[in-house]
């Protein structure tokens, strides 16, 4: 068995804590506007930042497993 497919298939899985990362913070920005609706312009700011934040990582997981595969 090619070790760089293992290794490539274990990078991809950083795509697991992204989508819980989103998944969490979209719950609190759900929160955060349900407890003042006034704010929600700059709750949806930081949400929109956290989860371009979150997905860097899964990107990076995938380049990183595309450069593994391309070994």
């Amino acid at each position: 068995m090619n070790l760089g497919v293992l290794a490539a298939g274990i990078a991809v899985l950083s795509g697991i804590g992204a989508g819980v990362g989103i998944g969490i913070a979209a719950g609190k920005a759900v929160e955060a506007v349900g407890r003042q609706p006034e704010a929600s312009g700059r709750v949806m700011t930081f949400f929109i930042l956290g989860a371009a934040l979150c997905e860097t990582t899964a990107i990076y997981g995938l380049v990183m497993a595309f450069m593994l595969m391309g070994r």
